[in-house]
């Protein structure tokens, strides 16, 4: 199997999988209410509370809100991957299943930023342009963390390595898809998705009826490609090209 064969096998198993995965698991799109609602309310009531000195501690409340709210998302993808199908309490569950592997990676994340941080400081405006640079290498070479922390029994660090590990072997079969339904979410919106750890498009502030619709179509394909994305690391991930050869040839015979 060449380069191209195995690029269409992929592609097109993946794509019978998250069709029916999704078909179980819509209300996976709705969730971004109340990510947005949670987000809102926590904002509201910490800054209501945390006032003076009890600030210090809002940016490590914040931290935790955000890795919570993450570890919920991942937590519904493995459910929607994994059995096809997402319930209230994979939803109620969901908040405390990686919270810790989310912050632990939140963290690392941190401490490279505040390292760079320095740097930029004594190296002036180049700082600036090498702080984008770097920020955008991470995107690309760490692209599917989320996909290591559910499916993959490893700590913050070793989830980092593995990521990294995964992307230098699978970069092609990676990225094709993903750059065309992250394309399309941005023709929809207009708005890239940057953040790797995104549970959610954001709404904007325009509510009239078209808004709303345009907004419910590309939630829909961010949360479809979410589940694609689950299934095309979980392939990826447990075979090789060879195995895909041979699984391929088996089922055409």
């Amino acid at each position: 199997m060449n380069i191209l064969e195995d690029l269409i096998y992929v592609q097109k198993n993946t794509f019978k999988k998250s069709i029916l995965s999704f078909k179980r698991s819509w209300p996976i799109i709705f969730t971004a209410v109340i990510y947005m609602f949670i987000n809102i309310l926590a904002v509201t009531l910490i800054n209501l509370l945390l006032r003076g000195v009890l600030s210090i501690i809002a940016g490590f409340i914040f931290a935790i809100l955000s890795s919570s709210l993450i570890s919920n998302y991942l937590y519904l993808l493995y459910n929607a991957i994994t059995y096809n199908r997402i319930t209230f309490h994979n939803f109620k569950d969901g908040f405390t299943q990686y919270l810790w592997k989310v912050y632990g990676i939140f963290f690392v994340a941190w401490i490279a930023s505040y390292a760079l941080s320095i740097v930029i400081n004594l190296i002036g405006s180049v700082g600036v342009v090498l702080y984008s640079l770097l920020s955008l290498l991470a995107l690309i070479l760490l692209n599917p963390l989320p996909e290591t922390i559910y499916q993959k029994h490893y700590s913050s660090v070793e989830s980092i390595k593995y990521a990294f590990d995964f992307i230098k072997e699978n970069w092609l079969n990676w990225f094709v898809p993903n750059i065309i339904l992250f394309g399309i979410i941005y023709l929809i919106t207009g708005n890239l998705v940057l953040d790797m750890f995104t549970t959610h498009l954001a709404l904007g502030f325009r509510l009239d009826i078209q808004s709303l619709i345009r907004y419910l179509v590309a939630q829909s394909i961010f949360s479809f490609t979410m589940i694609y994305r689950g299934h095309l690391f979980n392939l990826l991930s447990t075979s090789t090209r060879r195995k895909r050869m041979y699984m391929n040839r088996l089922y055409e015979d």
